[in-house]
């Protein structure tokens, strides 16, 4: 679970990545190339993989293996998300040079979303516990059933 300073601490180290990210790897627009996305991807995936040896380290077997069982599994999830960039990029007309910048701040702003519907969604719950059911059946209702048809068989 971490301790509070541990959160702060990752949370900062975060931060300062993103910040490296878009201030010093990408301060002038450009177009990314096979080459320098391949370093920067295999840059960050050794930085995940540090972590995980720092959690395997402090906090054992368990732990460290739902975290890279939680990494692997989002880093495969992530590439259908390159075909919908792609798209998006291109009906909008995004050139080259500006998609890393645009491709940053959605994320980011995506990120920040999330992050405040979770502590809304929070909030509710604590204050209003009953909630929770109207938040179930909108779950239910925009897969439209079918995770929960697919995973009741």
């Amino acid at each position: 679970m971490g301790t509070p300073l541990e959160w702060i601490v990752f949370n900062a180290v975060v931060l300062v990545a993103i910040v490296l990210d878009l201030r010093v790897f990408h301060r002038h627009a450009h177009k990314v190339g096979f080459r320098e996305a391949a370093i920067a991807s295999f840059c960050w995936i050794g930085v995940s993989v540090l972590f995980g040896l720092r959690v395997f380290y402090f906090g054992g077997n368990q732990p460290a293996h739902e975290f890279f069982a939680g990494y692997v599994i989002e880093k495969a999830l992530s590439v259908d998300n390159l075909f919908v960039f792609l798209v998006i990029f291109r009906y909008f007309k995004v050139s080259g040079p500006n998609q890393h910048k645009v491709l940053f701040w959605g994320i980011l702003g995506a990120l920040i979303m999330r992050a405040v519907f979770i502590l809304a969604g929070v909030g509710l719950i604590t204050r209003f516990h009953w909630i929770i059911y109207v938040f179930g059946v909108l779950l239910i209702y925009s897969d439209n059933g079918r995770h929960f048809v697919t995973t009741a068989m």
